[in-house]
């Protein structure tokens, strides 16, 4: 029987992002980055990043804006 290895993934940088992601909460194509204090992060679209701005500024580690590429720190 094969054994299975644990892989840890860490976030890309903000210069990865060139294959386009997909908003987390509608799969339209993401706009906005969140990087969480434990490394993972969400995308959103702008409407769904500026309906949320509020509670994602609140648990944000990095905030960045993709099409600007704005970086916004929490």
């Amino acid at each position: 029987m094969t054994q299975m290895t644990q892989t840890l993934t860490t976030t890309p940088a903000a210069d990865d992002l060139v294959v386009p992601f997909h908003c987390d909460r509608c799969g339209a194509l993401a706009k906005v980055r969140v990087v969480l204090a434990n490394g993972s992060d969400l995308v959103f679209c702008g409407h769904h990043a500026r309906e949320y701005e509020g509670k994602l500024r609140d648990i944000a580690v990095d905030i960045i804006d993709t099409e600007g590429e704005q970086r916004v720190t929490a």
